[in-house]
């Protein structure tokens, strides 16, 4: 089973994903795509991701935004799985030259 991290063991790890904050023991991020077709692409991207690491999070596209949010449900909070998908996004949404 996946031990719950804490508060503290949280915002360390958030020094890492300045994309990514943490409020109601989940971790969000918002991306701003040029354009809808780009961000789709990501999301379809996003979506191999999820399926391979049997995690899934929380979303919501509007035309060029992509809202996300992380969390997981059996501990009612953020675990180490949920870093390891914000990283794999991260590779996918963020240009290498950020």
């Amino acid at each position: 089973m996946l031990d719950k991290l804490s508060e503290e063991n949280i915002e360390q790890r958030l020094l890492h994903f300045p994309d990514w904050y943490y409020f109601d023991n989940a971790l969000h991020a918002e991306f701003e795509f040029d354009n809808f077709k780009d961000c789709f692409s990501a999301m379809s991207r996003i979506a191999f991701e999820c399926e391979a690491q049997n995690h899934h999070p929380e979303w919501s596209n509007v035309y060029n935004i992509l809202k996300i949010t992380l969390s997981t449900h059996s501990v009612n909070g953020v675990t180490k799985k949920d870093f390891k998908l914000a990283e794999a996004i991260d590779a996918i949404v963020i240009p290498e030259d950020e």
